[in-house]
């Protein structure tokens, strides 16, 4: 059995055992299919990529070929108990709609994303003088899919802009300093955000 991402386990530990899942920008669906086997979630996908539906589908997962930024046209008001933005939330065009249509499918949004304000993409940046590689930041600055880098603060502040109530924050990071200073010391982080009531 392969082994499973840290953030994954995460992600687990925050969702409800039963409930609906749908998962933008899914790629092979390891996240997909974990909440299934631990979870037992009812799961849908949307992905692009269509080597990345492939596996998707063979894990026997139902997973749609769209892009998240042409929104989520099709589906009513709170559909889902959850809608996951794993590592996909920096890589959309149109942050505002992807999380407006976000959090008008789904009761509960999960944000995950690499904190660029991490210690060790600072001190590369300061001493190299170059983009970081980090763990969580894999790719050079040509290859990367991801369109803009955010830090746990920028994230922080965009919520209070959007007035997202946060319910729960998740670091992943040096242990211990990740908690106490997570904008320097965690290297991702996973919110669970919701629409503030009107």
């Amino acid at each position: 059995m392969a082994e499973i991402r840290y953030d994954h386990q995460v992600i687990s530990g925050i969702i409800e055992t039963g409930s609906k899942v749908l998962d933008l920008g899914c790629g092979g669906g390891d996240l997909l299919k974990y909440l299934v086997d631990t979870k037992n979630v009812q799961a849908q996908g949307i992905e692009l990529d269509e080597e990345a539906i492939h596996r998707c589908v063979a894990k026997g997962l139902s997973v749609y070929h769209s892009d998240i930024d042409s929104g989520l046209k099709g589906y009513p008001d709170k559909t889902f108990d959850y809608v996951i933005l794993n590592q996909s939330l920096q890589q959309v065009k149109n942050i505002d709609y992807v999380t407006d249509e976000s959090l008008r499918v789904g009761k509960k949004v999960i944000v995950g994303f690499p904190n660029f304000a991490f210690i060790a993409s600072r001190s590369t940046l300061f001493f190299q003088g170059r983009v970081p590689i980090t763990a969580s930041l894999p790719y050079e600055w040509h290859n990367t899919p991801n369109l803009r880098f955010l830090s746990i603060d920028d994230f922080e502040y965009y919520c209070e802009q959007k007035k997202s109530q946060v319910i729960d924050r998740r670091y992943i990071g040096v242990p211990l300093l990740a908690e106490a200073f997570p904008n320097l010391f965690a290297e991702s982080a996973i919110f669970l955000i919701t629409a503030t009531p009107e």
